[in-house]
C-alpha cells in the first residue's frame, strides 16, 4: 500500500500551492497594470502619400495601424471623404475633413456663396460663374466698352487645381457661354517683391463647427513667380510664369530658384516676409489682422453648410460635444500694392510635399501643433465604450425618460413638467459651457504657433462676427431645417455659466413654491464649476510634457473627482468645525478655484465676491455672514467644495469685524501700490540709472523702435516665450504680496486674482493685448473689469495699471538686451532661428524695489 504523506509533507505542499497561486495572481495584476500603462493612440494614415504626415505621427508618439483598421483614434486622408464614413465614426475618433467644406473649396461654390454678402466680403475679385452668369458678364463687358475701358480677365476651371487650365484674356468675345468656367477680374496691380509677383499660402486649422473654432498658423509660404512682372498686355498674356504664382506651375521653369535659406529663392516663409515688411516700415500687426478677418469672414459663410452637413452625418450627437472632424485648410491670398489681401482660392487638401527644407520646417510645425490642439487622449476609447454601455442600460431600464402626461392632467402637473424640462435643458447647457471652458484652457496651453482668431478675445470684434454669422444662418435656413433654426435662435447659446446657474436656481425656487415648501436659506454648495481644482493643477504639473493624449483637460476625469469630493463632503457633514487660518477664503480651503480666462462671468466670481466681503486678517477663527444670493443657491447646482461652514444668523460683532477687515485690506492694498511704484527692472550688467536711460531712449525714439519691438514680441516670440517675459513681473509680484499680506499662498488673495486676469489679458491673441498698451489701439485691458460683477477700488485699479507699466518696461528691456546680444554674436546678419539669441534666460532679469 502506498504510504500516506506525513503532516510536514502536507504543510509543505500547501505552502507551495499557496505561493504558486499568489505568484500567478500577482503576474496577472502586473500584466493588467502594464497594459494600462502602455495604452497607445492609434493612427490610420493609409490615405496619405506625404512622408511629413508620418513623421508628425511618429513624433506625437502615435502608433500606426493596419490600412484596413477603421477603429483608429486618428484617420488621415489626403482627399475628402464620403459622408457615410464620417457617420460610421465613433465619438473617440478624429478624421481630418469636414463634410460640406466644399462650399468654399470649389471655385464656383465659393463665388456663389460669397455673392450673398457683397458688403462684407469685398476681398474676393469680381467673379462670374459660366454658363449661369454669362449674360451678366456680357453686360459688364458692354459697359466697359461704353466707358472706353479695357480689363484683363483670368479664366479658371470650376473645379480645377494646381494651375491646370488657367488662362488670361482681354477679348471677352472669345469666351463661350456653354463652358463650365470661372471668370474673374485680374488683379493687375499686385504688391511686388524684387520685381516678382507672389502669393501667400496661409494655413488654417478648424477644430470644431459646433461651436465654430478657427486657428491661424503664424507662418506659411511665400510663392513667387519666376519671371519679372509686367502689367498684362496682348504680348505677355501667355507668359504664365509671370502672371501665375502656383508652385506646381513655376517649378517647371528653368529660372525657378531652390534655396535652403528662407530669405532667398522662389519659395520663402511668411515669417521672413513679415520681417521684410518691418524692414520697409510697414504695419505687420495690420497685415495679420487683415488676414485674420478675411479667413474668419470666409469660414462664417461656410459655417451653416458645414454645420448642417455635420449634423446630418452625426444625428445622435448632442450639440457642443467633441467634434470627430477637423480640417487643415490652405488659403491662397494675393496682396495688392496697398497690402490689401485678396482671396484667390481655398484648398481643403493642401499639399504637404517637402521638396525643400522650408517646406519641411513650415509643414511639420503646421501638423504637429494641429495634433497637439486636438487633444486626442488614450482614455477616449475606453470612456466612449463605457458611456455607450451606460446609455444602453438607461434605455433598457427606462431611466432618464419622462412619462407622458395624460390628457386629463392638472395645471399643477403641467407646470411641474415644464419646470423639469427647463431644468434639464439648463443643466445640459451648463455642461456644454463647462466643457468649452476646459477645451479653451487646453488650447491656450498647447497653441504653439497657432493663434485663435475665432472666437476672438475682442468683444467688439466678436459681436461683429456674431452678427455676420446670424445673417449667414438666416440666409441658409430660410424655409428649411426648422430644428436647426430653433437651436441657432436659442437664447441659451449666448449665456455664460453664471447666467445659467441663476436660471437653474430660479427653477428650484419655482419648484419649491409649486410644491408648497417653505424656502429655507441654504449654505453655499460645493463648487465644481472650474476644472482647475487642486487635483487638476497637480495633474497638469505632472503631465507638462506636452503630449496631447496626456492632457489635463479631461472632462470625465474631472467629473469623477468631483463625485469623489461630493461623497467626502457628505461623510464630513457631521464632523466638528475645523480651525483654519481666517485669511484663507471659503472657496480655497480645500482646492483653489480660479476664474477661467475664457469665462468672464464664471461662477468662481461668487467665491471672489465672498472673499471681497468677508476677509478677516487675524488668525482666529471667525463666523461669516452668508450673502443672500449665495445662501439660496440650490443644492443641485454642483458648487465648489468647502469645509468651512457659514453661519446663517448674523450677530452685531460680525459686522464690526467685517468692516475692520475691509479697512485693513485697503491699508495693505495702499502699501502694495507704494511698493509697486518703487519697483524697477534690473538690466543685466548695468546700473539702475543706466536701465532707466535705456527705457527712456527707446520711448524717445519710438518711431524707430516700434516696428522692431512689434516684430520681436508678436512674431519672433511664441506664446511660451511671451508668457516667460510676463512671468518675470509675475514672480516679483508674488514675492511682494507674500511679504506684505503675510500669506504663504497668494492664490487666496482677491487682489492677486485681479492681477492674474490682467496678465491673461495682456497675453490674449498671441500677445496683442500687451502690444495694444503701446500703440493705444484695440481693446484696452481695463475692459475686462467693465462688465464684471466685482467691485474694484481705486487703489486696486492703480495696482493693475502699475503692473501693466512694469510689463511694458520688462518687454523693452528684454528686447534691448536680446538685440545687444545678437549684435555681439552675429553682427548685422543675425540668426533669428537661434532661440537663445531671440530670448535670453529669464533668470537674468528681475525687479528691485528702491524705497527711500
Amino acid at each position: 500500500m502506498p504510504s500516506l504523506p506525513n503532516e510536514g509533507d502536507n504543510q509543505g505542499t500547501t505552502s507551495l500551492t499557496l505561493s504558486s497561486g499568489l505568484t500567478f495572481q500577482n503576474s496577472i495584476r502586473r500584466k493588467v497594470r502594464e497594459k494600462k500603462k502602455h495604452a497607445t493612440i492609434t493612427a490610420n494614415i493609409a490615405g496619405t502619400k506625404y512622408e511629413i504626415v508620418r513623421v508628425a505621427i511618429d513624433e506625437m508618439g502615435f502608433v500606426k495601424t493596419r490600412d484596413d483598421d477603421e477603429t483608429a483614434n486618428l484617420i488621415w486622408n489626403d482627399c475628402a471623404v464620403q459622408q457615410e464614413k464620417i457617420a460610421d465614426l465613433q465619438n473617440y475618433q478624429r478624421i481630418n475633413h469636414f463634410p460640406g467644406m466644399g462650399e468654399i473649396c470649389r471655385k464656383d461654390f465659393l463665388a456663389r456663396n460669397m455673392t450673398n454678402y457683397p458688403m462684407e466680403n469685398y476681398f474676393i475679385p469680381r467673379t462670374w460663374i459660366f454658363p449661369a452668369e454669362f449674360t451678366q458678364f456680357q453686360n459688364y463687358v458692354k459697359e466697359l466698352k461704353r466707358k472706353r475701358r479695357q480689363k484683363t480677365f483670368i479664366v479658371k476651371p470650376a473645379n480645377g487645381a494646381m494651375g491646370h487650365g488657367i488662362s488670361l484674356v482681354r477679348n471677352a468675345e472669345k469666351l463661350h457661354s456653354q463652358d463650365h468656367l470661372i471668370v474673374q477680374e485680374y488683379l493687375d496691380k499686385p504688391f511686388l517683391m524684387e520685381g516678382y509677383k507672389f502669393d501667400l499660402r496661409v494655413y488654417i486649422l478648424v477644430t470644431s463647427c459646433d461651436p465654430l473654432k478657427i486657428f491661424l498658423y503664424h507662418d506659411g509660404l511665400v510663392r513667387m513667380g519666376t519671371e519679372k512682372y509686367h502689367p498684362p498686355n496682348e504680348s505677355n498674356l501667355s507668359q504664365l510664369y509671370m502672371h501665375l504664382t502656383n508652385y506646381s506651375v513655376n517649378k517647371h521653369n528653368e529660372h525657378f530658384e531652390r534655396d535652403e535659406t528662407e530669405d532667398k529663392g522662389s519659395k520663402r516663409s511668411i515669417k521672413w516676409f513679415t520681417e521684410f515688411l518691418q524692414t520697409n516700415h510697414l504695419d505687420v500687426s495690420k497685415f495679420w489682422n487683415d488676414i485674420s478677418e478675411l479667413v474668419v469672414k470666409t469660414l462664417i459663410v461656410a459655417e451653416p453648410h458645414v454645420l448642417h452637413a455635420y449634423r446630418m452625418c452625426r444625428p445622435g450627437q448632442p450639440p457642443g460635444s467633441d467634434s470627430v472632424c477637423f480640417e487643415v485648410l490652405g488659403f491662397d491670398i494675393l496682396l495688392d500694392k496697398k497690402l490689401k489681401p485678396w482671396l484667390l482660392e481655398i484648398n481643403r487638401a493642401p499639399s504637404f510635399g517637402t521638396d525643400q527644407k522650408i517646406d519641411y520646417d513650415v509643414k511639420k510645425g503646421v501638423l504637429l501643433n494641429a495634433l497637439q490642439l486636438l487633444n486626442i487622449r488614450t482614455s477616449d476609447k475606453r470612456k466612449n465604450l463605457a458611456k455607450q454601455k451606460a446609455e444602453a442600460q438607461k434605455r433598457l431600464y427606462g431611466q432618464g425618460s419622462m412619462k407622458r402626461l395624460s390628457p386629463i392632467s392638472s395645471d399643477w402637473e403641467k407646470q411641474r413638467r415644464s419646470l423639469e424640462r427647463r431644468r434639464e435643458e439648463l443643466k445640459e447647457r451648463l455642461a456644454q459651457v463647462r466643457r468649452q471652458i476646459s477645451k479653451e484652457e487646453h488650447e491656450n496651453r498647447h497653441m504653439g504657433n497657432y493663434r485663435r482668431i475665432y472666437p476672438p478675445d475682442d468683444k467688439l470684434l466678436l459681436e461683429k462676427y456674431e452678427g455676420l454669422l446670424a445673417t449667414a444662418f438666416q440666409t441658409f435656413l430660410a424655409g428649411r431645417a426648422a430644428s436647426l433654426q430653433r437651436e441657432i435662435n436659442n437664447p441659451l447659446k449666448r449665456m455664460k455659466e453664471e447666467d445659467i446657474l441663476d436660471l437653474l436656481e430660479q427653477c428650484e425656487l419655482d419648484d419649491e413654491k409649486l410644491m408648497g415648501k417653505s424656502v429655507r436659506p441654504r449654505g453655499p454648495k460645493p463648487l465644481y464649476s472650474m476644472p482647475e481644482s487642486a487635483q487638476f493643477m497637480k495633474k497638469n504639473k505632472n503631465d507638462s510634457s506636452g503630449s496631447s493624449h496626456e492632457s489635463s483637460s479631461d472632462i470625465s476625469e474631472w467629473e469623477e473627482e468631483a463625485e469623489k469630493e461630493d461623497e467626502n463632503g457628505k461623510k464630513e457633514k457631521n464632523q466638528p468645525l475645523k480651525k483654519v487660518p481666517s485669511y484663507v477664503s471659503a472657496a480655497s480651503s480645500t482646492s483653489p478655484i480660479r476664474r477661467s480666462v475664457s469665462c468672464p462671468r464664471s461662477i468662481s466670481a461668487l467665491a471672489m465676491q465672498m472673499q471681497a466681503d468677508k476677509r478677516p486678517f487675524t488668525t482666529k477663527p471667525s463666523m461669516h455672514l452668508s450673502r443672500s444670493s449665495l445662501a439660496n443657491r440650490s443644492h443641485s447646482l454642483n458648487r465648489g467644495s468647502s469645509t468651512i461652514k457659514v453661519s446663517h444668523t448674523a450677530n452685531p460683532g460680525s459686522v464690526e469685524m467685517q468692516q475692520g477687515t475691509r479697512e485693513q485690506e485697503e491699508l495693505l492694498t495702499k502699501e502694495t501700490l507704494a511698493i509697486f511704484s518703487d519697483m524697477k527692472i534690473r538690466y543685466p550688467g548695468k546700473t539702475n540709472e543706466e536701465a532707466d536711460l535705456i527705457i527712456d531712449d527707446i520711448m524717445d525714439n519710438w518711431k524707430y523702435h516700434k516696428s522692431k519691438v512689434a516684430s520681436y514680441w508678436l512674431i519672433k516670440l511664441d506664446s511660451i516665450k511671451q508668457r516667460k517675459v510676463l512671468d518675470i513681473v509675475k514672480v516679483s509680484i508674488r514675492s511682494v504680496l507674500k511679504h506684505i499680506w503675510r500669506v504663504s499662498d497668494v492664490e487666496c488673495l482677491h487682489l492677486y486674482r485681479l492681477f492674474n486676469r490682467v496678465f491673461n489679458r495682456l497675453l490674449w491673441s498671441h500677445g496683442q493685448g500687451l502690444w495694444n498698451c503701446f500703440c493705444n489701439s484695440g481693446s484696452s485691458w481695463e475692459t475686462i473689469f467693465s462688465k464684471s460683477t466685482e467691485a474694484m477700488t481705486a487703489d486696486q485699479l492703480q495696482c493693475c495699471q502699475r503692473i501693466v507699466e512694469l510689463c511694458k518696461q520688462c518687454l523693452l528691456v528684454v528686447y534691448k538686451y536680446s538685440s545687444d546680444v545678437r549684435g555681439t554674436i552675429s553682427g548685422m546678419n543675425s540668426d533669428w532661428d537661434d532661440t537663445r539669441i531671440i530670448f535670453p534666460s529669464a533668470s537674468q532679469f528681475s525687479f528691485e524695489c528702491f524705497r527711500k
